[in-house]
């Protein structure tokens, strides 16, 4: 394609500049796309979506070939919209240094900027913005270059890639309001990988197709895949899917990343986005890292583009069937019986004595290349599945969840005055939760659910939330408690799940007995509770614990009791 050779020399990246093993820095990124905006406000608008936890500006662009900007416009034209997300993961930046140079190029090549046609390319050049800053050497251990780079953590220690759900950082809800407001058909957000070794530089995690579902999945899955692994093949970049091994080297085969909504592209999948999260290899030189991903962004474009009015109306049919489908799939797992396979370029894997410590240790013979067939499971089936409610209702109480409802779009109404519904409610039998700290959150792994039909009262203020909406499936995914990333697995609602009374044992000593005398549905629970655990009849906190807990007399109705109902 031709271009204005002073242009392209007036708005070369720190990476073109460079030795081909540096990355730009965020104000060097942010400057650069700040002159390039100015110089072609025609093309490229540059502008402030929010603030980090730091206080620092987080950055979009929007460019088109037709120079219109205006969101509410464009969606209104049914423009497609291909957003390429960056710098999540600061110290994986190669799509940082790669998406400054592909804009620069719509501004300077017009041929490049006419193929974009009717597409909006919409971008976020540095999303973790207060990782970025925090420049060094020293914190990605088995990566090849770039000499300084950012960190993984925001200033508030988050992975902004565990984030998407719980919002627990300001950046988290930018994206979220951003990415709602935008809907875009498409999503790149760059990455580089760890793991095993193996001959690409180039590996890919898509939407699990499975789990994107109806037809939408089977096009990303029959007929998008292919044809982006085809074009990298000719781009000289051969792609693979993500090397997740099902046991500890590829050799044994390999199965897709189960990319649950705290993840870009699992949150993506609950707006029916089609998401890509291309992880280039670490122990690949840095400069064969940008071009790759340069070409994995650029074939995804190109795809997208020539594509669009089906994805378009692959997605619209996904937001209808996620509004009027009887059941919901909330959760997934991977299909041991279904393996397809993939001709993998691989590394001998071979194991010898360690030189520090009396173990044996794996390493990959890069002298020793070979290419077969391994095995790839890359499909997956739900484990949980429900019943599509009409409705929820939400007591305004919980301010956090609603607040991240509104962030999405979710359509929401207030109840104007008191009124009794017939609703659907889930009782919390049982939680199970990690014993440790992850992503600041104690996170529930393992629950069981009791459900029981009940009337309550709705109060004014409280909200109502019909599923024949568009954001139909964010909403289930996000209130249906064994959903895989709910809002309660991520802990919103711990309170409920604490008793607020107490007892003194000398006290209810006396009254247990009495319950247990006056209570024939207690009495019954308690005896099958000691034919299990007669080892506990000698301590009285556990017996009095198990009486207090089971009661009628003493019941708290509030405790355990899931406080978003469903309207069935």
């Amino acid at each position: 394609m031709s271009t204005t050779p002073t242009l392209a020399h007036q708005f070369l990246t720190p990476y073109e500049t460079g030795n081909q093993n540096q990355t730009t820095s965020w104000e060097e990124c942010i400057q650069f796309y700040q002159r390039l905006a100015a110089a072609f406000p025609r093309t490229l608008q540059f502008f402030e979506i929010g603030r980090s936890d730091a206080g620092r500006p987080i950055h979009a662009g929007v460019v088109t070939a037709d120079g219109v900007f205006d969101r509410e416009q464009l969606q209104r034209e049914g423009r497609p919209v291909f957003f390429n997300n960056n710098g999540i993961h600061p110290g994986e930046p190669e799509g940082i240094d790669a998406c400054m140079a592909l804009v620069r190029d719509f501004c300077v090549q017009p041929e490049r900027l006419a193929a974009l046609g009717r597409t909006v390319f919409l971008f976020i050049p540095v999303y973790n913005v207060d990782g970025c800053v925090n420049r060094q050497n020293t914190s990605r251990v088995n990566q090849d270059g770039p000499e300084m780079f950012g960190f993984r953590g925001n200033s508030l220690h988050l992975d902004l890639n565990r984030d998407f759900i719980k919002c627990d950082s300001l950046n988290a809800q930018v994206f979220n309001r951003f990415f709602s407001a935008w809907s875009p058909d498409v999503m790149v957000d760059t990455h580089t990988s760890n793991g095993a070794d193996y001959q690409y530089t180039m590996t890919l995690i898509q939407t699990q197709a499975d789990k994107l579902g109806s037809a939408l999945g089977g096009f990303l899955r029959e007929t998008m895949l292919p044809a982006i692994y085809t074009q990298m093949n000719e781009r000289g970049w051969p792609t693979c899917p993500y090397v997740n091994p099902v046991k500890d080297i590829p050799d044994h085969g390999i199965e897709d990343f189960l990319e649950t909504p705290r993840f870009s592209t699992g949150y993506a999948a609950l707006h029916h986005t089609i998401g890509f999260m291309p992880e280039t290899h670490m122990l690949k030189p840095f400069a064969d890292r940008y071009a790759s991903m340069r070409a994995l962004v650029e074939t995804v474009l190109d795809f997208t583009i020539a594509n669009a009015a089906q994805i378009q109306m692959l997605r619209a049919q996904a937001r209808q069937a996620a509004a009027t489908s009887t059941h919901a799939a909330v959760s997934w797992k991977v299909d041991q019986s279904r393996p397809s396979s993939f001709l993998f370029k691989g590394y001998q894997a071979v194991y010898r004595p360690s030189v520090i410590g009396h173990y044996t240790r794996l390493a990959y013979d890069r002298s020793q290349p070979w290419e077969k067939p391994i095995p790839y499971f890359n499909h997956f089936v739900s484990d949980v599945t429900v019943t599509r409610p009409k409705a929820y209702l939400v007591p305004q109480a919980w301010r956090d969840v609603i607040e991240r409802l509104q962030w999405n779009a979710v359509q929401m109404q207030r109840v104007e005055k008191a009124q009794m519904l017939e609703v659907q409610a889930y009782q919390i039998e049982s939680v199970q939760s990690r014993p440790h700290a992850y992503e600041g959150h104690l996170f529930h792994d393992q629950l069981t659910l009791v459900s029981s039909q009940q009337t309550v009262q709705a109060e004014p203020g409280d909200y109502l939330i019909a599923l024949n909406q568009p954001q139909a499936r964010y909403v289930m995914e996000t209130l249906e408690p064994q959903a895989h990333d709910s809002f309660f697995r991520w802990g919103f609602f711990n309170s409920v799940l604490e008793k607020k009374e107490a007892y003194s044992d000398y006290v209810f000593e006396d009254t247990a007995a009495e319950i247990l005398h006056d209570e024939a549905a207690t009495l019954a629970l308690f005896d099958a509770w000691k034919q299990s655990h007669p080892e506990l009849l000698n301590n009285q906190e556990a017996v009095l614990d198990f009486i207090f807990t089971h009661c009628e007399r003493y019941r708290e109705p509030e405790w355990r009791c899931y406080p978003v109902l469903r309207i069935i």
